[in-house]
């Protein structure tokens, strides 16, 4: 299929790729962000997954639109209609060739957004900078019409690998048992339904949505939120249902009150409004998204929750924190430059160290009481006697003779000793450049079994929330096995489907298991050891093919109903950071209620009627936008991409608003919101066309399978 739909289109995402990356990223913008996607592969019929994406361009409710050309060339590019597009993503593993056809689609249309997937991060990052410098140049020239200054400071280059964008994703899964997740600011926030009764306990962010009672539908799968039909991947796979296991993270608030007063960030937003919905709002409150409607309604308000049954279920935003009090496990241990023996020698050597010290000192005091010599001779003349390279005392007096001897047997017993110093600290040597074993009674901790490619990214991860790591490795030369032996991770070089290796590796004390090798069998093994040692333990492996893991995941699912169990592809848990990407910086991420979608954005307060001069209560719109953060940080010193699951997560976003702090022009807030809400947050002002709202405006589009 070759459609010219693209060219006439302003403001659509173009993929280039056949590959799973470039699939699942193309359901992920047409299912959740409702956006048209035109896909740039070599062929429909053949190659990697070009079957599966002709079938989307056939599927009813999504716009898509393919591209058949055997390399991705300028006429391929024109013909996708990369002029006007919005976001460009480049999904192909080969590094070279993403490189190239980045910078013809840069030379195109300098206003493009790029995601690029690349292997090599530090000519990723060359390459980044590169393309951003061309589009700050080609900014200045503009072709047919100057950039506005939303779209000059949402063109963006982002290169992004797809191991470390699915690293996130895997722990999350391993350790707050949640597929919901998302990250801002370094902060891992998660939608979890509690029921009314409930939803205080875990002291929430705020409330998302109110599920639909138990006499309507079941999985509250009403209405969706806009046009489109969300139902194929609004839940993320086989494994998209909500966690209903303990919680091993425990949820904490953000940080004290935000300016204007105590924090307000409970479960219902107060009172009254300042401004009134507009159309698109008013649409969306209807009797199919209210209280007694068949979906779950979104966002909402005092109203919606006042007077509802206690065992009602809400969907809330918690904060998922590490305790405090856990062990720091897996960082290398400093200690005081005394304590070092202690990891030199053994104790009975450093006693036999002590001792033999005692006695040459107490040698040195005698000789110095019988002599009357100045303590610093006697001491010398001591020395000489211990190490044998004094003269005999032949003519000297019998207690200076025994005074002799007694120092060179002194000297005797030196010897071996010295040489045991020796041989003891070529092996503390020896063992500090080694892997540690896992330690007597540790608990609590994460087993990794694969440190590749992935794995890498995940151990980082996981050390980066200080949660304590066991990991199996068959091959001493991995990827991670530096970054193991650098933070003294205790790390196993073993076979983990061989006998006793997850035993030794504390299985049973474990809170989590996460397969990560390359293959399905091993990973498949190793989950169904681990759930016959602990059967309630939460597991998440690894499985590419996707049939097989729907089909594993069902099995233990119903196995072990009281386990929880994660079976993703790295394809799937990356694909919707690459289209989160795709969206612009300003859009953190979605996450799904039922069959409707809620976008987390950041957006600046300056020049915008619907935030500017309003309080936080009187911004908040029911069903459309809520205000959930609010950045700290000045304009100079703000981080330009709030999602990065490498920030430092120094804490500038505020989560908990007084409702009657007026938002300012120079704020930026996060909210959270539907797809239709936003597109209208970011284009309040009337215009005689639709405007086009960098990747995240809906445009009415003709469905491409009709003449």
């Amino acid at each position: 299929m070759d459609s010219s739909l693209g060219r006439g289109l302003r403001g659509h995402m173009v993929v280039c790729g056949d590959n799973a990356l470039a699939q699942r990223v193309t359901r992920e913008l047409a299912t959740v962000y409702g956006q048209h996607v035109t896909v740039v592969l070599p062929s429909l019929r053949g190659g990697s997954h070009g079957p599966q994406i002709a079938g989307l361009t056939c599927r009813r409710g999504l716009s898509v639109e393919a591209v058949e050309a055997r390399v991705p060339d300028d006429d391929a590019l024109v013909r996708a209609g990369i002029e006007r597009a919005s976001a460009l993503a480049l999904t192909s593993g080969d590094d070279q060739l993403n490189i190239y056809i980045a910078l013809r689609a840069r030379r195109l249309n300098p206003r493009v957004r790029l995601v690029i997937r690349m292997f090599n991060r530090n000519l990723g990052q060359y390459l980044a900078d590169l393309l951003d410098r061309a589009a700050r140049l080609g900014g200045t020239r503009p072709r047919g019409g100057g950039a506005t200054a939303a779209e000059a400071a949402d063109t963006t280059t982002t290169v992004l690998s797809d191991s470390d964008t699915a690293a996130p994703s895997i722990v999350a899964a391993a350790v707050v048992g949640s597929d919901k997740v998302m990250y801002a600011d370094g902060l891992l926030l998660r939608a979890k339904e509690r029921t009314l009764r409930n939803v205080d306990r875990r002291n929430p962010l705020c409330t998302l949505a109110l599920m639909p009672a138990t006499e309507d539908t079941e999985n509250g799968e009403g209405d969706s939120d806009d046009s489109e039909d969300d139902s194929g991947d609004g839940s993320g796979g086989p494994d998209g249902r909500t966690d209903s296991g303990p919680d091993d993270g425990s949820s904490d608030g953000a940080r004290g009150a935000a300016p204007g007063g105590p924090a307000a960030g409970a479960p219902a937003a107060a009172g009254s409004r300042g401004g009134q919905a507009g159309p698109a709002d008013q649409g969306g409150r209807s009797e199919a998204g209210g209280r007694h409607g068949r979906g779950p309604v979104l966002l909402p308000g005092e109203e919606d929750l006042s007077g509802l049954p206690p065992q009602r279920e809400a969907v809330v935003l918690e904060a998922i924190t590490r305790r405090t009090d856990r062990p720091t496990a897996g960082r290398a241990r400093r200690l005081p430059r005394m304590l070092a023996f202690k990891e030199l020698f053994s104790r009975r050597l450093r006693y036999s160290l002590v001792a033999m010290t005692v006695v040459v000192l107490a040698l040195a005091t005698v000789n110095w009481v019988i002599s009357r010599d100045s303590p610093l001779h006697a001491g010398y003349v001591t020395l000489l006697d211990l190490f044998a390279i004094n003269e005999p005392n032949l003519g000297e007096p019998a207690d200076e003779q025994v005074l002799q001897l007694l120092a060179g047997l002194a000297g005797m017993m030196l010897l071996p000793l010295l040489l045991a110093v020796v041989l003891e600290s070529y092996g503390s040597f020896r063992k500090a450049a080694a892997l540690p074993t896992p330690p007597r009674g540790m608990s609590g901790h994460v087993v990794l079994v694969g440190l590749g490619k992935v794995g890498k990214h995940v151990l980082e991860r996981l050390l980066e929330l200080n949660i304590p790591v066991v990991c199996i490795e068959q091959n001493d030369e991995a990827r991670g096995i530096a970054l193991a032996r650098r933070r003294r991770v205790p790390t196993l070089i073993a076979d983990v489907t061989d006998d006793g290796v997850l035993e030794q590796a504390k299985i049973k004390r474990s809170r989590a298991l996460i397969a990560l090798t390359s293959t399905d069998g091993i990973n498949l093994e190793a989950s169904l050891n681990a759930r016959q040692i602990k059967p309630e333990l939460r597991v998440v492996m690894r499985l590419f093919d996707d049939a097989f893991a729907a089909t594993v995941y069902r099995t233990l699912r119903d196995t072990y109903p009281a386990a929880q169990t994660r079976s993703r592809s790295v394809s799937a848990l990356a694909a919707p950071a690459f289209a989160g990407a795709m969206m612009g910086r300003q859009v953190l991420g979605a996450i799904s209620v039922g069959r409707r979608v809620l976008v987390f954005a950041a957006v600046d307060v300056r020049d915008n009627p619907l935030l500017e001069g309003r309080t936080v209560e009187q911004a908040f719109q029911p069903e459309a936008w809520r205000v959930v953060a609010l950045d700290t940080a000045s304009e100079d010193e703000r981080q330009q991409d709030l999602s990065s699951v490498t920030s430092t997560g120094a804490g500038e976003l505020e989560w908990r608003l007084h409702p009657g702090y007026v938002l300012q022009a120079g704020d930026r807030v996060v909210v959270a919101s539907t797809r239709r809400g936003l597109s209208r947050l970011l284009a309040p002002a009337p215009a005689t066309e639709r405007p086009r709202v960098p990747g995240t405006g809906e445009h009415p589009l003709p469905d491409p399978r009709t003449p």
